[in-house]
């Protein structure tokens, strides 16, 4: 049953209301009878936006209480996670309009009660009261008896001033001990964070400087290098318990956290990223890019066919052979949604095939043979492209190289060269201070983020997201299970997170030695690479305009990624295995001496 509320009844509650929406200043309004919610200019609350329907809601009074109801909208109305078609309005209660949509916030004001005037009784009270302890000139005249009441009273109220008093006063240095203790474990925590920092972006430069002296290494085929390396890595695994257990200590993955904040801070420090130095809004950007995942069946159909055609276990295996996180399998997902056969856009440089959408240039670097219909955007039976195992051999190699450039070992860094090209991030990158803490994915955001394209960002923020879904997908609503479960080196042992970036790890059946080191799938790449060269040489090319967006992706907007990148040639032995042919790292055994004492110097520092 309704009321019908009248303005001047009372005992009307006022309604106030306050409308949020993106890019538009809060409004407010206040009423004390039914209104209406909606986009056409006829509701008494209009706001113009997709999520809101021509008339979305209505606003009631039944029963003494205010109730918001939805009239059959598209989008509906929602607090929180939950759809409700009707919600009773209390003061702060926050509704959104449609999932995305815009927010509104509800305050009810209650009419205020007028207390009636006291009795007499209190009046009467209150002349006894003044009768016998009035102070000062507002004592009257009395008896004997009066004042001795007046003079016991004061001696009870000087003892007791005494007896509070110095209760006051022990308070207020118990309150300046509690301030110093504050204060004394504020300073140690601030410091154990700094050198927690300091512990992780040493690790982060050791994992660079062992990943590319292992290689040096195996091509010397010094076995004495060999020995050092293992136990530089021994003594990095000591920093990374250090590093636990001040993330212990500070609280980092406090109990109270939700497991979904949990997941996404775990998968950034899978992919090379300190928990320290998360920007605070990063869980929450993370969550956005995890919706949009939701709200389409487009992951779960990819992981499907990726299980189905057994992609999960070779693509994981190789990443791990390259001492990469298997979490970049996600990758291919964002690329391709595991089709090796697709072709995507034109571009400058030709059509990216295969499941992880090579260019030609960069398919014939890393050493797969172009097939006869390169120029056209069909499968290919003859084009290596599309034999995903080869592709992914050379995708995991790639990937390998990206994280030994100037990128820092920073996973998200890594992406954003993948998809924007490492020529155009990485002179960016190379603008800021060479070291791990100041040369991540947050700080390229925070110097150059007018310079970065929207597509990048999102593709960074699309596989980080897909990854943190993937830990624990039916936590997120989906319906299937961690698709890398079951890999053989897992990013969590024994509970303990492992900082994959920039390390390598061995093959099935290799031992630790330098057999263990070997890169036959390279050489096999580098064998090919020739004829792939001669091959592309004789094919002729017109000039093709550049397109961005791929038709392969259906979430996800596209650039040409690795497939526009102009390549430009490297000197710097020291900056990876982009400026030389895959598997060509050479240097002599004075240069690998110097470089592993360098490496130990800095261990023992830390």
């Amino acid at each position: 049953m309704h009321d019908s509320p009248k303005p001047g009844d009372p005992q009307v509650t006022t309604l106030l209301v306050t409308v949020k929406a993106d890019g538009a200043p809060d409004r407010d309004y206040s009423f004390k009878a039914t209104f209406s919610i909606g986009r056409t200019e006829d509701c008494d609350v209009c706001i113009k936006n997709e999520f809101v329907s021509r008339i979305h809601a209505r606003v009631s009074f039944e029963n003494g209480e205010w109730w918001l109801g939805d009239l059959n909208s598209s989008n509906g109305i929602w607090i929180g996670e939950t759809r409700l078609p009707r919600v009773q309005l209390n003061a702060g209660t926050v509704v959104r309009v449609g999932i995305q949509g815009p927010e509104l916030r509800f305050n009810v004001i209650r009419p205020v009660v007028v207390p009636r005037p006291l009795a007499n009784t209190q009046l009467d009270k209150s002349d006894y009261a003044q009768h016998y302890f009035g102070k000062g000139s507002e004592k009257r005249a009395a008896g004997e008896h009066t004042m001795m009441i007046r003079t016991v009273f004061a001696e009870v109220q000087k003892k007791q001033k005494r007896k509070y008093g110095g209760v006051i006063l022990g308070l207020a240095g118990v309150m300046v001990c509690l301030g110093g203790f504050a204060f004394y474990e504020h300073q140690e925590a601030s410091k154990q964070r700094g050198l927690a920092k300091e512990i992780f972006y040493s690790m982060k430069s050791l994992d660079i400087d062992i990943a590319n002296l292992r290689d040096a290494v195996t091509a010397s085929n010094n076995q004495q290098g060999i020995d050092q390396i293992k136990r530089i890595e021994a003594q990095r695994g000591e920093m990374e318990n250090k590093y636990d257990q001040y993330l212990a200590s500070l609280h980092v993955y406090s109990p109270k956290m939700s497991e979904q904040d949990r997941l996404v801070l775990r998968v950034a420090r899978i992919f090379g990223e300190c928990e320290l130095d998360m920007p605070p809004d990063f869980v929450t950007e993370v969550n956005k890019y995890i919706k949009l995942w939701q709200s389409s069946g487009r992951m779960e159909k990819a992981i499907t066919k990726a299980r189905a055609n057994g992609y999960t276990t070779s693509i994981t295996q190789q990443l791990l052979a390259e001492g990469l996180p298997p979490q970049f399998f996600y990758l291919a997902l964002v690329e391709s949604d595991f089709d090796p056969y697709i072709s995507g856009p034109e571009t400058r440089k030709g059509f990216a095939k295969g499941m992880w959408q090579f260019i030609p240039e960069t398919a014939v670097k890393y050493g797969l043979h172009l097939g006869p219909l390169v120029d056209l955007p069909r499968p290919d039976t003859l084009d290596d492209r599309h034999n995903y195992q080869k592709e992914t051999v050379a995708a995991a190699h790639y990937l390998k190289d990206l994280y030994g450039s100037d990128a820092q070992g920073s996973g998200l860094l890594v992406m954003a060269c993948y998809n924007w090209g490492e020529d155009y991030v990485l002179p960016l990158v190379r603008s800021m201070p060479a070291n791990p803490k100041d040369r991540n994915f947050w700080m390229l955001l925070q110097n150059h983020r007018d310079k970065i394209p929207k597509e990048t960002y999102d593709y960074v923020f699309y596989i980080v997201s897909a990854a943190v879904i993937g830990e624990n997908p039916r936590l997120y609503g989906f319906n299937f299970d961690n698709p890398l479960a079951n890999v053989s080196t897992q990013a969590s042992v024994n509970g303990k997170l492992q900082p994959w970036a920039g390390r390598r790890f061995q093959r099935q059946g290799h031992d630790d030695t330098g057999a263990g080191m070997d890169r036959t799938p390279m050489a096999a790449a580098r064998e090919a690479k020739a004829v792939s060269q001669a091959n592309l040489s004789t094919t002729k090319r017109a000039a093709i305009p550049k397109a961005t967006v791929n038709p392969a992706s259906t979430l996800i907007p596209r650039i040409g990624s690795q497939r526009e990148t102009p390549q430009h040639p490297q000197s710097n032995v020291e900056k990876g295995g982009l400026s030389r042919p895959p598997g060509q790292r050479s240097c002599s055994s004075y240069t690998v001496a110097w470089r592993l004492w360098k490496v130990e110097t800095a261990v023992s520092n830390v």
